[in-house]
């Protein structure tokens, strides 16, 4: 009886290891085809990502590459499925200087076009961008306020979104006119005085189509965490609910 007993203990055992396998290799399989959860660290994607967003993001939109994939295994070159993003796109990305780190920009550039920025005005194609005032926007980034200049920019093909301008001066406001190489895209963030980007080309640069990992598509969960992790009591203050569900565009 003991035996028989032990043997059904040990049967139930490895039938929960089973049912724990296959369900750690579902869940790689949906994070690796399906959707990824990132979350934002840092305020260059302000105001359309604020730090303490959570979203989900299609790998699919794109195709696969092996960023794609757990780890980044070097198992092939290019994309399987490949598709380029559209202008507009809110995409993450490996870092093209370390191929690790994850980014998320804006996607504004794609192969052959000719991005500059003149005066804190973006230019495609010799084309300016036109920009609609809509105010002020109280940004707080890692804790630091500031009263920035909110616009709503137009892309060529139409798509429409928020971006915050502190100054039209400076460097980054006053680029050479580049041309996006074959392969690659041009990435900016929304908040632009505050965006390591594509261009800087001796930071993000040109971002290789390779290195896209997918297309950021909604919000499931925000949190202004203002407080320390431990005022557990403070939680249910900090959660931005408006945010929830709210697709990124």
């Amino acid at each position: 009886m003991a035996t028989a007993k032990a043997k059904r203990k040990s049967s139930s055992l490895l039938e929960n290891v089973k049912t724990i396998v296959y369900a750690g290799l579902i869940a790689v399989a949906v994070r690796t085809v399906a959707f990824e959860p990132f979350n934002i660290p840092s305020g260059s994607m302000i105001p359309t990502l604020l730090v303490g967003d959570y979203l989900f993001v299609s790998k699919y939109s794109y195709g696969y590459s092996r960023f794609s994939l757990p780890f980044s295994p070097p198992l092939f070159s290019g994309r399987i499925f490949g598709a380029l993003p559209k202008r507009g796109d809110v995409a993450v990305f490996k870092y093209p200087r370390d191929n690790s780190t994850d980014y998320i920009k804006r996607i504004v550039g794609l192969p052959g076009d000719r991005i500059q920025v003149r005066q804190g005005q973006l230019y495609i194609n010799g084309q300016i961008c036109p920009r609609k005032p809509e105010g002020t926007y109280d940004a707080n980034d890692g804790g630091i306020h500031m009263v920035l200049r909110l616009y709503q920019e137009t892309l060529p093909n139409g798509v429409k979104h928020d971006i915050l301008k502190a100054t039209d001066e400076g460097e980054v406001n006053n680029t050479p006119e580049y041309t996006v190489p074959p392969g690659h895209v041009f990435a900016m963030g929304d908040n632009r005085d505050n965006s390591a980007d594509s261009r800087f080309m001796n930071g993000v640069g040109f971002v290789p189509v390779e290195n896209l990992v997918g297309r950021a598509e909604i919000l499931f969960f925000s949190v202004d965490a203002e407080y320390p992790w431990w005022q557990f009591w403070e939680w249910p203050f900090e959660i931005r609910w408006s945010r929830l569900f709210m697709p990124v565009h």
